[in-house]
């Protein structure tokens, strides 16, 4: 059954909606750490500020070594605006980095989450049963173009199922007991039976073919999901 087409067109416009608001998000929290942190820093003319101010307060300075002090503050301040401004240019350069890194990490993410989903619905629609084979003789089963050998016992419940589905019928799994034991169906137990779909299916080893081939409907037994005419039993 191929996926329907409105599923995917819609799966995608989800998935693009859901970047936008996500890099959205980003850029409204981005900027907002960065307005925190851009505030949060001292002015970088603050200390050239205060350094005048000195200069004011103390007009009456006038030993060489003092008026010497003072130039020296007035170029540390200097050099602090300096290496202010750096940092400011620098911690931008990091947020812009972390921006991008983020919006990649999100559209890697969704990009990882729709092709997951893409394939297991190509998986679930994409496995058509053409043909099926089983060789008795052999302890072995044809599905389509892939060969799988089994035990006989396996082998034997495969071929119940398969024979039931060619008469167009569900067996219970006291019915499984009792065609393969040979006892009476009263006498068999409806675990017994559903101890070999299990292990037929643990045989299939494919988890996705045996939850494909051997269905279990509900208050009816076990069928194979296999066409009539694409069985064959030897």
């Amino acid at each position: 059954m191929p996926v329907p087409i409105s599923s995917v067109t819609e799966g995608l416009k989800a998935g693009s909606r859901a970047v936008l608001w996500g890099v959205i998000a980003i850029a409204v929290a981005l900027g907002a750490a960065a307005a925190l942190l851009f505030l949060s820093l001292p002015d970088a003319n603050a200390f050239n500020a205060r350094v005048e101010q000195i200069f004011v307060q103390n007009d009456a300075l006038t030993n060489p070594t003092q008026l010497r002090l003072l130039e020296v503050l007035a170029q540390s301040g200097t050099s602090f605006a300096e290496v202010l401004s750096s940092y400011r240019l620098i911690i931008f350069i990091l947020l812009v980095f972390a921006a991008v890194l983020m919006v990649a990490a999100l559209g890697l993410l969704l990009t990882i989450i729709g092709l997951n989903r893409r394939m297991s619905a190509i998986q679930r629609s994409g496995i058509e049963v053409q043909s099926l084979r089983i060789l008795r003789a052999e302890n072995a089963v044809m599905l389509n173009d892939m060969a799988f050998t089994l035990t006989p016992a396996a082998i034997e419940t495969l071929a119940v199922l398969a024979e039931a589905r060619m008469d167009d019928d569900f067996v219970t799994g006291a019915q499984i007991e009792a065609m393969i034991s040979g006892k009476p169906e009263a006498d068999c137990d409806e675990a017994a039976g559903a101890t070999r779909i299990k292990r037929l299916r643990d045989a299939l080893g494919n988890a996705l073919v045996s939850e494909l081939l051997v269905r279990n409907i509900s208050r009816k037994g076990y069928t194979l999901a296999v066409a009539r005419e694409r069985l064959r039993v030897d």
